[in-house]
C-alpha cells in the first residue's frame, strides 16, 4: 500500500489474551499493511486499563475506557469514579465500547440499560466521543441515544449491523458507521446495502480484532492487518479507489476521536 493508502482500525481488542504471545509482531503487520493508527477498546475496567498502558506501549495505538454490555454489571459506582480518573489520560480518545447486547444477555437487560446511561453521562461531562455496541437491541438503544442525547459530543455505532433508516438517524444524531469483516460476509444483504447508501463522510472501518476476521481470512484470529480487506470491499461498492476510502475513513476516525499525528 501507499502512503496515500494509510488506514486506520477504528475499533480492536489488542489487550485480548488471543495476541498475549505475539502482540509485538501483530503490531508490525499493522505497520507492514499501513495501518497507521489502531483505537483499542476496553470492555471493563481491567481491560480498559491495559487498552491505555498499550496506548503507551506503541505510538500509533490510542485507547477507549468503558465497559462492554455483557459486563455491565461489574460497573459500580467505584468503577465508574476510576473511569473519569483514567479518562484524563491523554491517549484515552473516547467511552465505550458501551451499549445494549439482547443477543447473548450476559449482564440483565435493566442492568444493561442503566449501565449505558451512565457511560453516555459520563462521555458527556469529559466531552469525549462515545463508542457504542448493539445487537439485537436496536430500538432501544436508539430510543435511549435520543433520550439522553448520546451523540452530543458525536460518537461510532461500531460493527453496524442495523438497517438503513436506523443508520440514518444516527447520522443526524451525530453518529459515524463503522463496519467490520461482516460486511465481507457473502450474507451480509444488510450490511452492504447501508455500506453502499450511506455518505462516505461519516465511515469508518474496523477489525473488531481479535474477532470477525473478513474474508478471506474468516475463521482465523482477526488482527488490524486485516482493516484492508474491509476497506477494499468498501471501495468496490462505493466504486472508488482503495487511495480514496482510506483517505476519508482515516479522516473520519481522526476527527471523531481528535487523533493527533
Amino acid at each position: 500500500m501507499k502512503e496515500s493508502e494509510m488506514l486506520i482500525d477504528s475499533h480492536a481488542h489488542l489487550q485480548d489474551r488471543q495476541f498475549s504471545a505475539d502482540l509485538d509482531q501483530v503490531v508490525q503487520r499493522a505497520l507492514a499493511a499501513n495501518i497507521g493508527k489502531i483505537v483499542c477498546v476496553g470492555y471493563d475496567y481491567e481491560t480498559s486499563c491495559e487498552a491505555v498502558d498499550l496506548a503507551h506501549q506503541y505510538q500509533q495505538v490510542y485507547a477507549v475506557i468503558g465497559v462492554h454490555p455483557h459486563d455491565a454489571k461489574t460497573l459500580t459506582a467505584d468503577v465508574i469514579s476510576k473511569l473519569y480518573t483514567l479518562a484524563r489520560d491523554p491517549k484515552v480518545v473516547a467511552i465505550g465500547e458501551t451499549g445494549l447486547d439482547f443477543y447473548r444477555d450476559l449482564s440483565p437487560r435493566d442492568v444493561q440499560r442503566q449501565a449505558f446511561v451512565e457511560q453516555i453521562k459520563i462521555a458527556a461531562e469529559l466531552y469525549k466521543p462515545i463508542v457504542i455496541h448493539d445487537r439485537d437491541a436496536h430500538q432501544e438503544v436508539m430510543d435511549i441515544i435520543k433520550k439522553e442525547k448520546a451523540g452530543r459530543n458525536q460518537g461510532v455505532m461500531h460493527c453496524y449491523s442495523g438497517h438503513l433508516p436506523m443508520a440514518m438517524e444516527l447520522m443526524k444524531a451525530g453518529f459515524y458507521i463503522s463496519f467490520a469483516g461482516p460486511l465481507t460476509y457473502k450474507n451480509a444483504r444488510k450490511t452492504v446495502e447501508v455500506a453502499s447508501r450511506i455518505t462516505l463522510e461519516r465511515i469508518l472501518v474496523e477489525t473488531d480484532c481479535p474477532y470477525l476476521a473478513p474474508e478471506p481470512v474468516r475463521g482465523k484470529r482477526n488482527e488490524p492487518a486485516n482493516t484492508r480487506h474491509i476497506a477494499e470491499k468498501l471501495a468496490r461498492l462505493k466504486q472508488k479507489s482503495l487511495a480514496e476510502i482510506a483517505y476519508q475513513t482515516s479522516l473520519n476516525a481522526s476527527r471523531l476521536f481528535n487523533l493527533k499525528d
